[in-house]
């Protein structure tokens, strides 16, 4: 019982140090959290919808998953708000992004799945963050196999409440509760990544959405402005 009790404090005292840290976002907000990356708004017509689960599949290898969480941490320094990376297999590298960027960034370190669906379930049931990641691109299938989808299911039903948008970063389809469905499509080599408008290379595809108006599936090959491109990937 005191086992019980003591981790029940530190839980509260947690959730007190975030509310301090990372104050909640203001409850009148749009029902699209807007990113300005086209290479995400345009195939979705708009951007990632808050009160919703977002999956993102990344099947292939260097598909750019990492680029695109480095410019969306880019996106909550630029619009100042604050962004919550639940890295599944602890690879994120923030190594090439500004030190003022990373302070509007929680990275929750995990080593496991199972600990990155916690983290998700302990953030988002405060809704201090208006983007949460959960970065599970690395994790083992056999590991997201044993991720019951009534976790999902629960993680979908915190999220409606609140004015936040979840993305779910995946290698392959677990999410059955999550009302969009993107598929990254891409094959990246090195030179790709090294080039200036790597971003803008992002090829992403609607495979499924719930949303209202109905996002129709659409293949779209990113096209930024220049300066967009810069600052997204530098």
């Amino acid at each position: 019982m005191f086992g019980s009790m003591a981790a029940s404090t530190k839980i509260i005292n947690l959730r007190n140090l975030l509310a301090e840290r990372f104050p909640h976002p203001s409850s009148a907000t749009a029902s699209r959290l807007s990113t300005g990356l086209s290479c995400l708004e345009k195939p979705i017509r708009g951007g990632l919808p808050r009160g919703a689960i977002t999956e993102l599949i990344s099947p292939g290898t260097s598909a750019g998953s990492a680029s695109l969480i480095h410019a969306l941490v880019h996106c909550a320094y630029r619009d100042n708000y604050f962004l919550a990376l639940i890295d599944g297999r602890d690879s994120f590298d923030p190594c090439g992004l500004d030190n003022a960027w990373l302070r509007h960034l929680l990275w929750v370190r995990c080593s496991k799945a199972f600990e990155a669906v916690k983290a998700a379930d302990l953030l988002l049931r405060d809704g201090n963050f208006p983007l949460v990641i959960v970065d599970l691109v690395l994790n083992a299938p056999e590991e997201l196999r044993k991720i019951p989808q009534t976790n999902w299911y629960r993680l979908q039903r915190l999220v409606e409440v609140l004015p936040t948008a979840c993305l779910v970063l995946t290698r392959y389809e677990i999410v059955s509760s999550a009302q969009l469905k993107l598929v990254l499509e891409n094959s990246w080599d090195i030179q790709t990544f090294e080039s200036e408008d790597a971003l803008s290379r992002l090829r992403i595809v609607v495979k499924r959405s719930h949303l209202q108006p109905e996002v129709r599936p659409l293949r779209y090959l990113a096209t930024a402005s220049q300066g967009s491109q810069k600052s997204a990937v530098s």
